[in-house]
């Protein structure tokens, strides 16, 4: 296991856990800003890593966002180079070339919920409850909230959230897909290391690019510029050693041995 300030970084197999550990509330600051972005492009060099799961330290909270003594003393610079750190961090998450995970063990909350917004998936216990409250404190979500939560939910709940600052259940949360899975709790870490490993059995180039396919629906294209896309990953993936390894060993009968090339 890898520590740094804040995070710490176990890889399991081809899975790799990430756990946010700043307490008492897991809160982001510009150091634990930073360390995300580096260790999620150090991962993505790693070609052994497939998966990647987020979670919080803790049995209380997942993440409670910014820490609000940055913002104090109402400093334009400190705005600026928190927003820059967390539209960096997060964009370099929601970048991960292969499956992200967020493990919502807690309150998710501000900049936490940002964090989770940021992975593929995100499974939530029981208990966790989730809220974008930056407006209660005369601020605003800046790190792909307004523009990740309506993809999720719809434009009336984000609103919801967003301007009325409502703060919704694990259940609720699943009826309005924002979650994609409710567990019981402290179940899930578990449950998402049993996604990861059933992404890990997919092929890791195969799913990058049909990853950058499904992200690239959110661009203002049209339908047929994204099938013809498609069409043209596909091919692409003729390049690779996996589509080989893939197609030999389904027709041999075995289980195949990904190289991520």
């Amino acid at each position: 296991m890898t520590d740094t300030a804040g995070l710490k970084l176990d890889i399991q197999g081809h899975t790799a856990i990430l756990t946010i550990h700043n307490p008492p509330a897991n809160t982001w600051n510009e150091t634990t800003l930073y360390e995300l972005k580096t260790t999620v492009e150090s991962l993505n060099q790693n070609r052994d890593v497939y998966a990647l799961v987020v979670v919080g330290s803790g049995d209380k909270f997942f993440s409670a966002g910014a820490d609000l003594n940055r913002f104090a003393e109402g400093d334009h610079a400190v705005a600026r180079k928190m927003a820059r750190c967390f539209g960096e961090a997060f964009e370099a998450l929601t970048a991960f070339r292969g499956v992200s995970i967020a493990a919502i063990n807690g309150y998710a909350m501000g900049g936490g919920l940002e964090c989770a917004l940021s992975c593929d998936l995100r499974i939530a216990e029981r208990q966790a409850q989730m809220a974008l409250p930056e407006a209660k404190v005369g601020l605003l979500p800046c790190a792909g909230g307004t523009q990740n939560l309506p993809w999720l939910v719809g434009e009336g709940w984000a609103k919801r959230m967003i301007l009325c600052g409502e703060r919704i259940s694990a259940e609720k949360a699943l009826a309005i897909g924002l979650v994609e899975e409710v567990v019981e709790t402290g179940e899930a870490l578990s449950r998402a290391l049993t996604m990861a490993e059933m992404a890990c059995q997919q092929s890791p180039t195969s799913v990058a690019a049909c990853k950058s396919l499904i992200m690239s629906a959110r661009e203002q294209r049209s339908h047929a510029d994204g099938w013809r896309l498609e069409r043209e990953r596909f091919v692409d993936l003729f390049d690779s050693e996996d589509q080989r390894e893939g197609v030999q060993a389904f027709l041999q009968k075995r289980t195949p041995e990904w190289k991520n090339r």
